[in-house]
């Protein structure tokens, strides 16, 4: 039987995306107000964005639950014995946690293992992606498990902002904090290290940010799987993947959006670019 791969939404993989690796998304969830939603499920990006936008009461977001762990588990047991479930990093959220103590609960006899990522959106994904390949082409759980910590060291992420403001009101700042002082006109650049978020560098108007990733990808010596992902500026990710397309082919280039429960915690106006590779 083929090993399963469960993650959560702040993967950032699109339903598609999943659907083509056979990958089992776990939403988390998201509040407004007294409204709750699915990510990913019961509220469509285009949808939250314009409310985060517009709504005077901003978003909480919250893990699943233990019974929605249990739920997947025991499901995915009537396809497989093996099941591998790697999560968003737990210095951001509890998600990882809660599928652990989950385990236990299941009524299958399905042998499920925990991965802490200590990454989330598409480095997560990317790594997601090729525990999947990996698990298609026959690859025991153990062999998977083995592949995604192989590939944690090799996976990079880098983000461009234009406000932190969401960030740090959401307690995930991190090293960033430090830039908060300095940035009327500035567009941080930031990625996520060891769990946490952490800058990278400051870039003076938008074009210089994407002229940061695109100088990121290329410090790269190859490049296995790139994805470029952004919120609600899809002519910025064109221009990217158009600038990013001679150092790998632009059919290949994984395109995705990041979903409400991460642009909540980063805001509307992200654009990031993920690789797996050597540099």
């Amino acid at each position: 039987m083929t090993v399963k791969i469960v993650t959560d939404s702040a993967s950032d993989l699109t339903p598609e995306i999943a659907g083509k690796w056979g990958i089992t998304v776990m939403p988390l969830y998201i509040k407004f107000g007294s409204q709750i939603y699915r990510d990913g499920v019961d509220l469509t990006t285009d949808e939250f964005y314009r409310r985060l936008s517009h709504d005077r009461t901003l978003p909480t977001t919250s893990a699943p639950s233990i019974g929605d762990f249990v739920e997947v588990y025991d499901k995915l047991a009537q396809e497989t014995d093996e099941i591998l479930a790697i999560m968003l990093s737990s210095k951001y959220s509890v998600t990882c946690e809660v599928a652990l103590k989950s385990k236990v609960l299941k009524k299958s006899k399905a042998r499920v293992e925990v991965v802490d990522s200590y990454t989330a959106i598409m480095d997560l994904g990317l790594i997601c992606i090729s525990a999947a390949e990996a698990a298609k082409s026959g690859a025991s759980l153990d062999e998977c498990i083995d592949i995604v910590h192989s590939n944690m060291p090799r996976t990079h992420v880098r983000v461009a902002f234009d406000t932190l403001e969401y960030l740090k009101r959401g307690g995930r700042i991190g090293t960033a904090e430090a830039l908060m002082g300095s940035m009327l006109k500035i567009n941080p650049i930031l990625t996520i290290k060891d769990g946490y978020t952490e800058a990278v560098a400051k870039t003076r108007s938008r074009a210089k940010a994407i002229e940061h990733l695109c100088n990121f990808a290329s410090s790269f010596s190859n490049i296995e799987k790139l994805a470029i992902e952004d919120a609600t500026t899809p002519d910025e990710a064109e221009i990217l993947a158009d600038k990013l397309s001679s150092r790998f082919p632009r059919e290949h280039i994984i395109r995705t959006k990041v979903s409400p429960v991460v642009g909540t915690h980063v805001g509307p106006h992200v654009l990031s670019v993920a690789i797996q590779g050597n540099q």
